[in-house]
């Protein structure tokens, strides 16, 4: 024990000059032997004190003594040496006063560790607990630290009860248990409620965690609770914090029957939910409510977009923002539709309209199938997609291509005034770069079956990129719109020729396969160094690879299959949406790595569009017509043949009226009508007239010097003066500008932090993404509470503060701030 005793005395000396010593047991004459202590005089008391006393004040005042007397101290009338004992300190030799030292602590703190012993008896946690102490603790402030250190967190009162509903939600109470046996349960109890208002004969933590469940949903409601609303502050932290996000998920679950929340929900306002996330039933209950709202058409799109938009950064979203995205798509749709004005005098204004409002509705269509599918729950959805299928496929797709095929029944050549023919794509688009000074290289994507609002998508997603910008046209694609003569129709040729089983010669080259087509472009321009390869080759391409194609070729072609390979088969045209997302990202991709290999001239176009139902097909969705004459080939959507008759609902072609050679015949339904075929899909087709199907897009991407990306600004905005007054202060942010392509989104935390940097409130995540032109349109109120630490800063300045993470890593630097006086009532509750 010498050891021990030796290093308590030393920390008294550290502060002491005299250090009395009472072996009241007789039993440590052998350590008070063995001690040795630098710049220390050991001396005893024997029926010497006058003498010590002489030597101590006169002789050596300014050196240190250890005074040992073997047997306990006398009483206080006899103690010659009182007045010296009382203005240094006595050591104390039991183990109590070891740790009271050990810990440099007052020996008038000794309840503090004579009443949890056990505590200490772990040299961790007395180390542990050493580093965080800090001059003037009182008792309560080092009981304070005692806790986080059985619960192993470091911070306050919630901390150590985060890490024991951590410990709750696994079933363990490991720390609940050492609480107990360093007799700080009592403690622990008095302290939360204090806190939190809890109040129990008989304490529990699981009560203690029903109870804040219940009263933090109770309180987000502005209901009465039966913890106060610091406790709400807990809940909060808790339940958003990443590391607690398990446990609060577990207890969540668990609590939600016993305390009736399905039945409570039902009773309440919508808007009243919009920003609770306490437990998933919520977000099932708004989704049904939502789905059924708008399927019923009982709510305002605005409203239901409020909704969906307090949804964004609540607990749950993720596990249901494919179906939130679902929804708002499905809104969106039913705006446009209820627009547009769908009808047309003539083919350019159809084609003229599609391309500017109308291939939208597709788009929006598209997207609400893939996020319902992505959801993976889409019973939830049920009546919204009945609703919005019908509404596409008779109000939308029927109507728009019956008023087209008015227009293209009056035609006699396939040829729209003043819009590009697709067979002109190489002159027009390749062979014009070519010929500018200097002859600038080209790359040319083709991604078969890319539709025109796909490549809308994608044109957006390449304009969010830095120093990108692109443009989207429209070309028409050639009849019968399918692959073998799209993919024709954009390499060289002077003359274009069907074949009876749908093969296409280029000027009597035949243009099936890579290859081949590899061969016909060398027909091109000349001198013209050329390249043909699969997307799948250049997308494995590194950038040494992506230099050398640069370097060794003038044209090249890359040849994506993404959205006709999975459309075009019965067994996989469902997956059709999702597909078009892979598409877009693979050429995404591609167009950077080709612009990283120095291409600065690079054209996305495709060889066809499609026309897409995700519902089962009608009957009366088939065509009933039986082609008459030397059929030779058949699909969904077109018949190629010799001496075709004109057949009822559906358009006849001869090879020249659609710019062909030969003495072939082409039979195309009419509007959206499929024929049957054995074994083929019907949902995914292509080869008709439709404008889904034959405006084919060319979108062309240029690559700058300068950045030309930025973020929204975001402000704070106060309404009076800045003055905090209560437990609560509202808080309106305003987003200076509309997300476009090039001004992108803005993720921020805000919060109230004191002068000292401390969060004395919530936090709230705040994503700015408003599209909206409308300033009104663009604000985004918010309501902060104070916690109780608050009240330490009272009369003093505090700042809401705005902060944005640095890049992807944890880390968050200052982006606005906006100064508060805190003027506050002292207060143990908040003010609501």
């Amino acid at each position: 024990m010498t050891d021990q005793v030796q290093a308590s005395l030393s920390r008294l000396f550290e502060e002491h000059r005299l250090v009395f010593w009472y072996d009241a047991a007789q039993d440590m004459r052998e350590d008070y032997d063995n001690l040795a202590i630098d710049s220390v005089t050991k001396v005893e008391v024997t029926n010497n004190e006058f003498g010590l006393k002489h030597r101590v004040l006169k002789q050596e005042p300014e050196s240190k003594f250890l005074i040992y007397k073997y047997g306990p101290a006398p009483a206080m009338k006899d103690n010659w040496l009182l007045d010296l004992e009382l203005a240094s300190t006595v050591f104390k030799a039991d183990q109590s006063a070891i740790w009271l030292s050990e810990l440099r602590l007052d020996p008038k703190m000794e309840a503090v560790v004579r009443d949890h012993t056990e505590f200490y008896r772990a040299q961790s946690r007395l180390e542990t607990l050493k580093k965080r102490l800090n001059q003037g603790d009182a008792q309560t402030q080092i009981r304070l630290h005692m806790l986080s250190v059985c619960a192993g967190t470091e911070g306050g009162l919630d901390t150590v009860i985060e890490a024991i509903l951590g410990e709750l939600a696994k079933g363990k109470a490991d720390t609940v248990k050492l609480l107990s046996r360093c007799n700080l349960t009592d403690f622990f109890w008095r302290q939360v409620g204090l806190y939190y208002g809890y109040k129990s004969e008989n304490p529990d933590f699981e009560d203690f965690a029903i109870t804040l469940f219940k009263s933090a949903y109770q309180l987000s409601l502005e209901d009465h609770a039966e913890l106060n609303a610091e406790a709400l502050l807990l809940f909060r932290r808790w339940k958003n914090d990443r590391l607690g996000a398990d446990a609060f998920e577990t207890l969540s679950n668990k609590y939600v029957e016993p305390l009736a929340i399905a039945a409570d929900i039902e009773k309440r306002d919508i808007s009243l939910l919009a920003a609770i996330d306490h437990y998933e039933i919520i977000d099932r209950h708004i989704i049904r409510h939502l789905v059924h709202a708008l399927s019923s058409q009982t709510i305002a799109a605005a409203d239901a977009l409020s909704i969906i938009r307090g949804r964004q950064n609540t607990h749950w979203y993720g596990n249901y923002k494919h179906i939130y995205l679902a929804i708002t798509y499905a809104i969106e749709f039913n705006q446009s539709l209820g627009e547009a004005r769908l009808g047309m005098t003539s083919l350019e204004e159809g084609v003229q309209r599609y391309t500017q409002t109308w291939f939208r509705l597709d788009q929006m269509y598209r997207k609400f199938v893939f996020h319902m599918q992505k959801s993976g729950q889409t019973g939830l959805l049920g009546e919204l997609y009945e609703s919005l299928e019908n509404r596409y496929n008779t109000s939308y797709l029927l109507t728009i291509n019956d008023a087209w095929q008015d227009q293209v029944n009056g035609m006699n050549e396939w040829s729209i005034p003043g819009i590009e023919r697709q067979d002109k794509f190489y002159q027009k688009h390749v062979v014009s770069i070519r010929s500018r000074n200097n002859a600038p290289k080209v790359a040319v994507i083709i991604s078969d079956a890319l539709r025109y609002e796909v490549a809308d998508e994608c044109l957006r997603k390449i304009r969010t990129l830095d120093r990108f910008d692109a443009e989207l046209n429209p070309i028409i694609g050639m009849l019968p719109s399918y692959t073998q003569l799209g993919m024709a129709s954009l390499l060289p040729n002077k003359s274009l020729s069907l074949k009876p089983d749908s093969g296409v010669e280029s000027d009597g080259n035949s243009t099936q396969g890579t290859a081949n087509r590899e061969k016909v472009l060398e027909t091109g321009r000349s001198g013209d160094r050329v390249k043909a390869l699969q997307a799948k080759d250049a997308l494995n391409m590194k950038n040494e690879d992506g230099k050398a194609l640069f370097r060794d070729n003038d044209v090249v072609y890359i040849y994506h299959n993404r959205i006709d390979a999975v459309g075009d088969k019965r067994d996989t045209e469902e997956y059709l949406p999702e597909a078009a997302e892979d598409a877009i990202e693979d050429i995404v991709t591609l167009v950077r790595k080709l612009t990283s290999a120095n291409f600065t001239n690079v054209i996305v176009t495709a060889d066809h569009g499609f026309l897409y139902q995700h519902r089962a097909l009608d009957e009366s969705d088939f065509s009933v017509a039986d082609p008459q004459g030397e059929v030779s080939f058949k699909n969904r959507r077109f018949v190629i043949g010799k001496n075709l008759s004109d057949t009822a609902g559906m358009k006849k072609f001869t090879s020249g009226q659609l710019g062909l050679s030969g003495d072939l015949d082409v039979l195309i339904p009419n509007s959206i009508n499929r024929m049957r075929v054995k074994g083929a899909g019907s949902r995914f087709v292509h080869g008709g007239a439709s404008l889904q199907e034959i405006v084919v897009p060319v979108l062309r991407i240029s690559k700058k010097r300068e950045g030309d990306t930025s973020k929204v600004p975001v402000k704070i905005i106060v309404a009076g003066k800045s003055i905090i007054t209560s437990g609560q202060i509202a808080i309106t942010f305003y987003q200076g500008e509309a997300v476009t392509d090039k001004v992108q989104s803005r993720e921020l935390v805000a919060g109230i932090y004191a002068s000292d940097g401390k969060l004395v409130s919530d936090e709230h995540a705040l994503t700015f993404d408003y599209r909206s032109d409308n300033p009104r349109e663009r604000e985004m109120p918010r309501k902060f509470l104070l916690s109780r630490e608050a009240d330490n800063f009272n009369n003093q300045d505090v700042y809401l503060k705005l902060r944005e993470r640095i890049g992807s890593t944890s880390h968050y630097q200052d982006y606005a701030s906006h100064s508060f006086q805190l003027r506050r009532g002292i207060s143990t509750d908040f003010d609501f």
